[in-house]
């Protein structure tokens, strides 16, 4: 067991999350962002499985099958893709939601400080973009989502994210639409 590493990591992680949230304005966003990682079941799960490279919750769901504190997590976090999902009245099924864009910055604030902890001197502002690109959740985020979180990415890939946060504070938390959403203008005129 590792708790004042794992107290750290997490602590680390927040405090990331909560100054991006800061430099956008959600100034509640970041200082409630992952509470619940504090809670006895995501806390102490997350001590037992500390490794300092990676989610503790990959290194207890290699070993029970399954992570507690990951399903913990995600039920009482709005920033995961995983908490938007509810049951499609047709199929019967569960599905992605569109996720707020409230949520959705905070979810790029915290795919950021999560680099920035475990990658360490290697962070680069195309991390999250990379991670995202690899990893298989983009199949299963809401299609509106998808795009949106793309595009911010890929925003802070290319751009930093002193030109990223700029265009979050004064366009996606003023509710303008993405540039995709723009009206086209009329032809002829």
């Amino acid at each position: 067991m590792k708790p004042w590493q794992h107290f750290k990591t997490i602590t680390r992680h927040r405090m990331i999350v909560c100054a991006g949230c800061f430099r956008v304005g959600l100034y509640w966003r970041g200082l409630t962002h992952d509470l619940s990682k504090y809670s006895p079941t995501e806390f102490w799960n997350g001590a037992k499985y500390y490794q300092g490279i990676r989610s503790p919750n990959t290194a207890e769901r290699e070993d029970k099958g399954y992570s507690e504190a990951w399903m913990h997590h995600k039920g009482c976090n709005r920033h995961h893709y995983e908490y938007w999902t509810d049951l499609d009245m047709e199929t019967h099924e569960y599905v992605s939601v569109p996720i707020p864009r409230v949520y959705l910055v905070e979810q790029l604030m915290d795919r950021r400080a999560a680099c920035i902890v475990y990658q360490g001197k290697d962070y680069h502002d195309s991390s999250a973009l990379e991670y995202f690109q690899r990893g298989f959740e983009q199949y299963r985020l809401h299609p509106k989502t998808r795009r949106e979180i793309e595009f911010l990415l890929t925003m802070l890939a290319q751009k930093g994210d002193r030109e990223t946060f700029r265009y979050i504070r004064t366009h996606v938390l003023k509710g303008k639409p993405f540039p995709w959403e723009e009206e086209a203008p009329p032809e002829n005129q």
